[in-house]
């Protein structure tokens, strides 16, 4: 078939490939996104930064959208909607250059959203991380177990056993920290049941956390500045008393040095014995006197 449109239109710009990557499906009732349910998902975009989380992010996302409920839209459509909101920087770059309609589904998007900023090459290095696990020399047991946590929640497909994780944390303990399990276990730590394991770790944490707590708490009532953290405040006491120590030890040190007052030399008459020089001695000029005189 002929093709007859002109040359002017033939030139122009194509208009197609602007469809958006998500299909939204069809919704038969009256219904726009408001601007509050746009801001409550732009408070906390996902950048596609490396230290980024991207099932927290996920996490987030449905615990926003789920408290979201409107007659005859399925919750997945609205989900669909919102999620190009919170995405920012990278993020929303890798969504604009995805195939147009080739996202058509909520499962479809989290897929995709997950691959791209959650490789197999980042979950390797995050079950290494878990598997190398060491707590810190200055990181209290409550912080350790924590952290460990973390790593845990970053990797949810880490596929590690209840025991195998139990067994990790408890080997990266101190000794200190190993000994208070097994008191606490009476016996062998890792003897018990791993439910048990589990019971007596989040114990000890919890006391350790209460107790660190109370510390902070009787430290910053003592802190007589409003507003600074009272690690801060004992520091910078710390270093206030001793500026004040070199200043009394400077003092003290320029006062030893310090030369003794030069006493005035006082002058003396050859002649008379009186308090000036024998140039000036009353009875020499008298003497002198005389002598012109005769």
């Amino acid at each position: 078939m002929a093709d007859n449109r002109t040359m002017a239109q033939l030139l122009q710009a194509p208009t197609e490939g602007y469809e958006d990557a998500i299909v939204i499906p069809e919704i038969n009732a009256n219904f726009e996104l408001k601007h509050g349910l746009i801001n409550l998902v732009q408070n906390k975009q996902f950048f596609g930064h490396d230290k980024e989380d991207p099932h927290a992010h996920i996490r987030y996302f449905n615990k926003i959208t789920s408290t979201m409920r409107f007659p005859d839209i399925p919750s997945t459509s609205i989900k669909l909607m919102l999620f190009p909101f919170s995405l920012e920087g990278s993020a929303r770059i890798w969504l604009e250059k995805e195939p147009p309609r080739s996202i058509l589904t909520w499962d479809d998007l989290v897929s995709k959203f997950i691959n791209q900023f959650f490789p197999p090459s980042k979950m390797t290095n995050l079950r290494n991380e878990i598997t190398r696990f060491q707590q810190r020399f200055d990181e209290s047991f409550y912080e350790a177990w924590d952290r460990f946590n973390d790593l845990l929640r970053a990797c949810p497909h880490h596929r590690f056993s209840e025991l195998h994780q139990l067994d990790t944390f408890y080997n990266a303990l101190n000794a200190n920290d190993q000994d208070s399990l097994n008191s606490a276990a009476g016996g062998n730590f890792l003897d018990k049941m791993a439910r048990e394991c589990l019971r007596i770790i989040d114990s000890k944490s919890k006391v350790c956390n209460s107790r660190n707590k109370a510390v902070v708490a009787k430290v910053s009532s003592n802190s007589s500045t409003p507003g600074i953290s009272p690690y801060v405040a004992a520091l910078t006491t710390e270093v206030s008393e001793l500026k004040n120590m070199m200043k009394t030890m400077l003092i003290d040190k320029q006062k030893a040095q310090a030369p003794a007052p030069v006493k005035a030399v006082e002058q003396s008459c050859v002649t008379c014995g009186g308090a000036h020089s024998y140039r000036n001695c009353p009875a020499t000029d008298g003497n002198a006197n005389r002598d012109n005189i005769c």
